[in-house]
């Protein structure tokens, strides 16, 4: 079994690969992983990962900018179902568009808007900083395969400034609060996204990787 991770120019992708080893290695999941630009690679492999660091904007040229590469995640997430995970960016590059420094479109496989945090006006929040940077806790966890083990109130490390609004509730896995509800997790199908970085979350993104390499949707 292979896990393809998305190499588009954008993304902590050492860190993503260790910490898919590691689960890997923990869970006894025997999953080859491999850090690749290239879509026979990514078409070819059992389950991919597509992470993202910074503007959504410009990872969306990043990704658009492989040859092929859109195509071949729309053929193998979307009409052959392979399990799907997005980190950060490449979570909101699921949205239908993000609206940060004018409007993109997105993949829109969850259908919603990646919009900025706006934390100010809840009572006592006004001193919350944007970004979003730092350790919070997950809330409002709704019954996942790959939320197992993971309990309202464990912690996840975040670093974002948007988020993804999704129009669809029930796409909406996991919630934290900054100032107001953040989306945490999205999911449908064989899709899961997460705004934090699992690979940086210690215990509770160990398990989520491990949960997502056993994952059978």
């Amino acid at each position: 079994m292979t896990v393809a991770i998305v190499d588009y120019g954008s993304g902590n992708l050492r860190s993503a690969a260790k910490a898919i080893e590691r689960a890997a290695r923990e869970a006894g999941v025997d999953d080859r992983v491999l850090v690749t630009s290239n879509p026979r690679e990514v078409a070819n492999a059992d389950r991919i990962v597509l992470p993202g660091v910074g503007a959504f904007a410009d990872c969306r040229a990043g990704l658009y900018g492989v040859p092929g590469m859109v195509d071949t995640l729309q053929r193998a997430v979307i009409e052959q179902g392979k399990p799907f995970l997005g980190i950060c960016v490449g979570m909101q590059l699921m949205a239908t568009r993000g609206v940060e420094y004018g409007i993109h479109a997105g993949l829109d496989w969850i259908q919603g808007d990646v919009v900025r945090i706006d934390p100010q006006g809840a009572a006592g929040k006004d001193h919350l900083k944007i970004p979003h940077m730092g350790w919070n806790e997950l809330d409002s966890l709704k019954p996942h395969a790959l939320l197992e083990g993971i309990a309202a109130h464990d912690h996840a490390y975040f670093v974002h400034s948007f988020q993804l609004k999704a129009s669809r509730p029930e796409t909406v896995l996991a919630l934290t609060d900054y100032g107001g509800p953040i989306t945490a997790v999205v999911g449908r199908d064989n899709l899961v996204g997460t705004q934090f970085h699992p690979e940086k979350s210690q215990a509770t993104g160990l398990r989520l990787i491990a949960n997502f390499l056993r994952w059978k949707p």
